[in-house]
């Protein structure tokens, strides 16, 4: 896999210039998710806590939370504790706003933290989720391990992240639109010009599908399994701890 960061001139590492890039775009990152992609991420963060509805978590990791989308639908788990972290304090900001909007302070806390050393004890999650954030792990099998380690045994790790359709006239069309249209959009709507194209150049390049299966094996998780959404544009990975 390439390492791609946001800004090419920069002598920062990966982890460094994604926080700086999330912190630039946090005011512009809802809206402009919605519009990029059509709402549908609504839709797949909604599977996510239905997959894991079923196992009745009583305590929620969400790794790179952002502004705490999916860890705000996760409270429809029942979960007594929902953590979400990330290393962006503006995006966490955000999130604050909108958990107390919603009056769910006392259930979701907003956590500042990397996620390649996750600040919490050796199985202390009964669930983990990571949404559109798996790919800017500066070290993914670093990243993949923390999240090993604190997840309880029989605990479920839930990824929701883009991926490349296979059929045509899809897989053609998914390039068109993020190598031309999504970093267009990026440029007009944000006031950061490099995020979009960085957006839409690692998750082209990242893997998925098998490839990520396989990693995840690799790494300890059980009962891998992936899940294709809206003609592969987006894939939901399901796993556990022996």
């Amino acid at each position: 896999m390439t390492n791609i960061k946001p800004y090419k001139d920069s002598v920062l590492g990966k982890k460094e210039q994604v926080k700086k890039m999330f912190d630039n775009i946090s005011g512009d990152y809802d809206g402009l998710n919605r519009v990029i992609s059509f709402g549908t991420d609504v839709k797949w963060r909604n599977k996510v806590v239905n997959l894991l509805k079923r196992n009745h978590p009583e305590t929620i990791l969400d790794i790179a939370t952002g502004t705490g989308d999916l860890a705000i639908n996760l409270a429809e788990t029942g979960a007594e504790k929902i953590i979400g972290l990330d290393i962006s304090s503006g995006m966490l900001e955000i999130g604050k706003t909108k958990i107390q909007r919603k009056h769910l302070e006392s259930k979701i806390e907003m956590v500042l933290g990397d996620s390649e050393n996750i600040p919490f004890e050796n199985n202390t999650f009964d669930a983990i989720t990571v949404a559109f954030g798996i790919r800017n792990f500066e070290s993914l099998e670093q990243g993949l391990k923390e999240i090993l380690r604190v997840l309880k045994p029989g605990g479920s790790f839930v990824i929701l992240e883009t991926s490349i359709p296979k059929k045509t006239p899809f897989k053609q069309g998914y390039f068109l639109y993020t190598k031309n249209i999504l970093p267009l959009i990026g440029r007009i709507f944000s006031k950061d010009k490099s995020a979009y194209k960085y957006l839409s150049e690692s998750a082209s390049n990242f893997p998925y599908g098998e490839d990520l299966n396989n990693i995840l094996r690799k790494i300890g998780f059980i009962n891998v399994t992936d899940f294709p959404q809206t003609f592969g544009v987006a894939t939901i990975y399901t796993s556990s701890k022996q």
